[in-house]
């Protein structure tokens, strides 16, 4: 594990491989551990680059005084390519993680070779989901979020993480992990508590078009619901996007299926 200062902190990360760069954005309650599957056959040809985001482990944070937000980790993450002087460079983003590769290749697409979109986490505006304006602040696919929070700061610690990984991949997901990713998972806990306020803004049709880097959408070919509406709709408005579903995964399909989800990810960037 190497450790490089950006924007005043000390973001951790792997540093593996050589050739063309890949850099891996974890999504929420994960860290830079998230992507062990799939290390060996991304950094067989490619210098693999896996940050863990501001706050998450190994940092141990409690969730207070700190500068969580959408913006702050993208920022994060143009200030360390910028410093390891590696751009442009094919990005990867999972979840949350592709939340922040989106708005990354939206904001400094200069600094990006390809972007591959693993079921980037968010909501849609109306301009890509008529029905948007008509889920109330306490409905929705993000109430899990809120819920998870709450049995946090009510001392239910794993009520809250089970809460949230449950409301993200179907009910009964959080009994299924294996202890490794249930660890990971509350070492990240309390993340939570600063997520439910970190400036996520909704997707439009309009930013959609507007990104201009070769694009590929991976989806676990068992996912439903929102994960699934997002990254249809954007794929249909993102100029010349590609679109592959793994098999017998869901929204963690790079650990479920780590082959396929190698596979399909190397052959976009050949």
């Amino acid at each position: 594990m190497d450790r490089i200062t950006v924007n005043s902190y000390q973001m951790a990360y792997l540093d593996i491989g050589s050739g063309p760069a890949i850099l891996c954005l974890h999504g929420s309650l994960n860290d830079f551990r998230a992507w062990a599957p799939v290390l060996k056959p991304f950094s067989e040809k490619h210098r693999l680059l896996v940050p863990s985001l501001r706050h998450y482990f190994p940092e141990h944070w409690d969730g207070k005084n700190g500068t969580f937000t959408i913006s702050q980790h993208v920022s994060d993450v143009i200030a360390f390519i910028e410093k390891l002087a590696i751009g442009p460079i094919n990005l990867l983003g999972h979840s949350r993680g592709g939340h922040i590769a989106f708005r990354l290749a939206e904001q400094r697409p200069d600094l990006i070779q390809k972007l591959i979109l693993a079921e980037p986490g968010g909501t849609l505006d109306v301009s890509l989901d008529p029905q948007a304006n008509s889920i109330g602040a306490d409905e929705g696919p993000r109430a899990y979020a809120r819920t998870a929070a709450t049995l946090l700061r009510d001392g239910d610690f794993e009520g809250g993480v089970r809460a949230f990984v449950d409301g993200v991949n179907g009910q009964g997901s959080w009994a299924k992990l294996p202890p490794a990713d249930r660890q990971m998972r509350e070492d990240n806990a309390f993340t939570l508590l600063a997520q439910e306020n970190e400036g996520r803004r909704p997707f439009t049709s309009s930013e959609a078009a507007a990104i201009s880097s070769p694009t590929l959408f991976i989806g676990g070919g068992d996912t439903t619901g929102l994960l699934l509406n997002i990254l249809n709709a954007l794929a249909a408005h993102v100029p010349g996007a590609k679109k592959v579903f793994i098999p017998n995964a869901g929204h963690s399909m790079f650990r479920q299926q780590p082959k396929e989800f190698a596979r399909a990810v190397l052959e976009f960037l050949e």
